[in-house]
């Protein structure tokens, strides 16, 4: 594979932000075992190179809208490591104030709107931003992640055609990583060919290593020059595949354990840190004060979620209910 023309700190940019999602997402899955996570928990352990690339290659006021499974994203977003692990432990001082938990982060100030449980559900919300954005006259692109599995719904037909109509800049990424919660692609869809999907909608449309994060950057910042040039939306699938169950309750009976070990031997972690040692830009000392750097990041978020308080009760009806009138004074 020929290098890429990316600066040395960048390349381990890249490195060291997939290694801050998967030891995030590692710790969270051993706080849940503990019961110190609680409710829901959707792991991207696998997939780190999908959300590393994309979002390198997006300037930091784009917007972002994601899945349920969107940890990485959020942090990777500018979201902080501490306020996402607050959030997780529904304390107030998450970025959602402890209300959303793992599947509802969201923070308006790095401009990463979600955080959706609904499948398909945020892109119907990405290109409400985008046409915003395009009837004001703006210049930022919003990006939104999602399954395969949501490309067998309606939202998303609905959505990719009125950003063909509208020529609106969005970034379609699909995340194909081979199974709808537990029902494998060519189960559920006629048409496996998802860029064909896109494409019948007049959208430009690649297919990516998902595995590979240079070939992601690679391939998102072509995208994001055509959508930034006004030719309209653009559509990746990177074909990736997620290496933990699908949810904290998912007992993995519809894959054998050859099939996940196969695909960890192409872990995006291992490869690509081995293709930096090959091109002399990291060395093991080197990998390993990576490693420590994050980990200490890690512990620091989860004493910080720990010192966390909970919303007083006095709170519960805030953002919910809108102030009514003042009363009127009595005669």
């Amino acid at each position: 594979m020929t290098p890429v023309s990316l600066p040395r700190e960048t390349k381990l940019d890249l490195l060291r932000d997939m290694v801050r999602i998967r030891r995030l997402e590692e710790r969270a899955g051993e706080l849940y075992g503990e019961s110190r996570i609680r409710g829901f928990l959707h792991l991207y352990i696998g997939e780190e190179a999908v959300a590393v690339g994309v979002l390198h290659a997006l300037a930091v006021d784009d917007a972002v809208v994601a899945t349920y499974r969107e940890h990485g994203h959020a942090l990777i977003k500018g979201v902080s490591m501490k306020a996402i692990m607050a959030e997780m432990f529904g304390r107030q001082q998450g970025c959602s104030r402890g209300r959303g938990g793992s599947m509802h982060l969201f923070d308006a100030r790095t401009r990463f709107f979600g955080g959706n449980a609904i499948v398909a559900g945020g892109l119907p919300l990405t290109v409400g931003l985008a046409l915003a954005e395009h009837m004001q006259g703006g210049t930022r692109l919003c990006a939104c992640f999602f399954g395969e599995g949501a490309m067998a719904e309606g939202a998303f037909h609905e959505s990719i055609n009125l950003a063909a109509l509208w020529r609106l800049p969005v970034l379609f990424c699909c995340e194909n990583n081979l199974y709808a919660m537990g029902t494998a692609l060519e189960r559920s869809q006629s048409q496996t060919d998802l860029c064909a999907k896109a494409s019948a909608y007049k959208v430009q449309a690649r297919t990516v290593d998902g595995m590979d994060v240079i070939a992601v950057h690679e391939a998102a910042r072509d995208a994001v020059e055509h959508i930034r040039a006004g030719q309209g939306p653009f559509f990746l699938e990177f074909r990736t595949y997620r290496f933990r169950a699908h949810s904290m309750f998912d007992p993995q009976l519809y894959r054998c354990r050859e099939e996940v070990e196969q695909w960890k031997t192409r872990g995006p972690i291992h490869t690509y840190s081995t293709r930096l040692k090959a091109e002399g830009l990291l060395d093991e000392p080197g990998f390993l004060a990576i490693l420590a750097q994050v980990d200490a990041e890690v512990e620091d978020a989860i004493a910080f979620a720990e010192k966390g308080t909970w919303e007083p009760i006095e709170d519960l009806s805030r953002d919910v209910y809108t102030p009514g009138p003042a009363p009127e004074p009595a005669p």
